[in-house]
């Protein structure tokens, strides 16, 4: 299955490889400005699950010089596929209708689900569901993976809001454009600290799709034929997940020791395969 899974299409031969990488001395590596997974902070330097773990892989594999790139989460995916950069360190997902579009590094990380609400939750917001049974209005982020569950509950489009990162998802609540804003938790939590009219949504409960409670195990991506880059990442990320370092990370973020046990819980195989 490991051998399927990386196996790149003839039309993404073109993909950076590691030792051109290696000879070049430069790794392009994109976020898509998501706190607390892949962001720059306002001096310009790459912060974040995803960047710090980079950083750590890119020096133990000899690469002396990482150049970041900002884009849009729903620009990750294309960006990847039009060669503007050789790696993604935002955390995202591994889905299966993912897996035919890019390669995933196996789970760098692991997160379960919130909701952002103005201060007070007036609108009495305590689940992804809630959305299906009311007329209120839920906002989500372009191209994240809170889309296909909302669907999956059965949230009408009409009822969906969508907003091009999260730096918009505060005036979107506060405003009440939205009820709400459908996030991870550790997003969530990371807004509600940044301004006093929003707050994390309490007594939350993770949607439950398909009979089981939604978790997310996020990754390192990559291009199709970018096989041997790929099973280099994963050498040294699993290398670099028994060390305190990578939990110190994780915990810097506000990623809770559960999370950073759950990380291990699913393989990139797994969650490829899963229905």
């Amino acid at each position: 299955m490991l051998a399927s899974l990386l196996a790149g299409a003839a039309g993404s031969a073109q993909a950076a490889s590691l030792q051109q990488i290696r000879k070049d001395g430069r790794l392009r590596i994109a976020v898509a400005n998501e706190i607390p997974y892949g962001y720059m902070d306002l001096r310009g330097k790459p912060r974040g699950v995803g960047p710090e773990v980079a950083q750590h892989i890119a020096r133990q594999l000899g690469i002396g010089k990482v150049q970041w790139i900002s884009t849009t989460f729903s620009g990750l995916i294309p960006g990847l596929r039009a060669k503007r950069f050789d790696m993604v360190a935002a955390e995202m997902a591994i889905l299966p209708q993912r897996c035919g579009q890019v390669l995933f590094s196996q789970p760098n990380s692991s997160y379960g689900e919130g909701l952002l609400v103005a201060k007070g939750n007036p609108d009495n917001v305590h689940s992804f569901e809630h959305f299906a049974q009311s007329g209120h209005k839920v906002a989500i982020m372009a191209g994240a993976d809170q889309l296909e569950m909302l669907q999956a509950l059965g949230v009408p489009q009409s009822r969906m809001v969508t907003i091009a990162s999260n730096s918009d998802a505060i005036s979107t609540v506060a405003t009440g454009r939205a009820s709400a804003y459908a996030a991870t938790s550790a997003t969530v939590h990371q807004l509600a600290d940044k301004d006093g009219r929003v707050e994390a949504a309490h007594a939350f409960t993770d949607p439950v799709i398909g009979g089981e409670p939604v978790r997310s195990w996020g990754a390192f991506t990559f291009d199709l034929g970018s096989e041997d880059l790929v099973r280099a990442v994963d050498a040294e990320l699993a290398k670099f997940k028994k060390s305190e370092a990578w939990r110190r990370i994780l915990a810097r973020h506000g990623f809770t020791e559960a999370d950073a046990h759950e990380s291990f819980a699913r393989t990139r195989e797994q969650l490829c395969a899963a229905k």
